[in-house]
């Protein structure tokens, strides 16, 4: 059986090659919390943790030496960030090593660690906070002056707090926690999900706090019938059903449907369709007119940095050029899907224009028909600074300092003239 720690090297491979850690749960036992930690710790001081390994280590690591190097950076994380004594990170961290290769890179490591740990507390004091790598530093300095990705970095290297979506049927007070701007609460927990109060009844659901605020800038949808394309994991569409909107919810991924499935019957709540398909595909087959329709459009997922850290390792300008262009597709499409007077709600979960705003220009010059609501008396004062001067919502992780932070989020709301 792995050990936790072996079990990290594996997570962070995964995490830093492209797979994403947030399929990874707290839910699985006492070990797989731990590892979680450690390699979203990891994460959060990678940057600064390769230059402490680059200025002690002379020679250059080969690929097949990555799980030496891995091995490195969590024991560098649980020296320098973590309460594990100094012995016990460096026995483990060279057994691994020594079972996965050689006594010699073995020997290198325990080298390596000893030094991090005789120099632990000039390292410690030398730490300036660095979240961000050189490249997606530069990918945010595209839209964002050096002051707002500053702001963005020093908020998102914190560990994100848990928010929560509350149903008609919640009682005030069931769980605690910090009410935030719109009804949202926030959690200090750190535990299973399924073990806080009432979740067997239903009453609410795991949502981060942007992205609550797409749907609840619609206003009044009791009655209307919407069509929610890419839905699953299914936090808009429970807030939709909440409303009494009459919901048709689609996504391509059969896994992603099924948990929607599982999510919605926890929460009693039943949508009118649920359709398996290429939303594409979809729209340019549909005879159907709907009053609303959501595009929660795929993206790069740069807003969701504070929960997944290794975006900030991983995500290119060639992921944002892949998005944009099936943004644009589902764009050019979804006229069809949407009735004279309708609403185009348009949304992403990232910090990049190209993302956002510039797919939204691009669909007005093409749909003059279409006019944009300017949503900024639907947002509370003290998220004024999240409204561009259009009307959009562009929540950045730092609006709400004050409460620890949220995600990144890109929100349009655009009517269609009715004939």
């Amino acid at each position: 059986m792995s050990s936790p720690r072996e079990n990290s090297i594996n997570l962070l491979s995964k995490a830093l090659t492209g797979s994403s850690v947030g399929g990874f749960s707290y839910d699985n036992g006492e070990d797989n919390a731990f590892t979680t930690m450690l390699v979203l710790t990891s994460l959060r001081h990678l940057t600064y943790i390769n230059k402490i390994l680059k200025s002690l280590i002379t020679k250059k690591l080969s690929k097949q030496d990555e799980v030496a190097h891995y091995a490195l950076v969590l024991g560098a994380t649980e020296i320098l960030y973590m309460d594990t004594p100094d012995y016990a990170v460096i026995n483990s961290y060279v057994e691994i090593v020594k079972g996965k290769t050689n006594k010699y890179l073995a020997g290198f490591v325990n080298a390596v660690l000893r030094k991090i740990c005789t120099r632990k507390e000039e390292f410690q004091n030398n730490d300036r906070g660095e979240f961000f790598s050189q490249k997606f530093r530069e990918l945010l300095r595209r839209d964002y002056s050096s002051k707002t990705v500053e702001a963005i970095e020093k908020i998102s290297s914190k560990e994100p707090l848990l928010d929560i979506t509350c149903g008609n049927t919640y009682q005030e007070g069931t769980l605690g926690g910090v009410k935030l701007p719109l009804g949202s609460i926030r959690l200090d927990s750190k535990g299973k999900i399924s073990s806080l109060p009432a979740y067997d009844k239903g009453t609410w659901w795991v949502q981060d706090f942007s992205s609550s605020l797409p749907v609840k800038m619609l206003g009044e949808i009791k009655g209307k019938k919407v069509l929610e394309l890419c839905a699953a994991p299914g936090g808009k569409t429970a807030q939709l059903l909440s409303g009494g909107a009459v919901v048709s919810c689609l996504d391509v991924s059969k896994e992603r449907l099924a948990t929607l499935a599982e999510n919605l019957t926890r929460l009693k709540l039943s949508p009118q369709e649920v359709i398996c398909s290429d939303g594409i595909a979809y729209l340019q087959n549909n005879q159907q007119k709907f009053d609303i329709v959501l595009l929660d459009a795929p993206c790069s997922a740069t807003g969701t940095l504070r929960r997944h850290p290794e975006i900030v390792h991983t995500k290119t300008v060639a992921d944002i050029e892949k998005q944009s262009k099936i943004q644009s597709k589902l764009l050019q499409n979804v006229d069809t899907a949407i009735a004279d007077g309708g609403i185009l709600l348009y949304c992403t979960c990232s910090l990049c224009k190209d993302e956002g705003e510039k797919q939204i220009f691009s669909f007005l010059q093409q749909h003059n028909e279409y006019k944009i609501i300017n949503l900024s008396s639907r947002i509370p004062s003290e998220l004024s600074a999240a409204v561009s001067k259009e009307g959009f919502i562009r929540i950045l992780p730092h609006h709400l300092a004050k409460y620890g932070g949220t995600d990144g989020f890109f929100i349009a709301c655009l009517q269609k003239e009715a004939n």
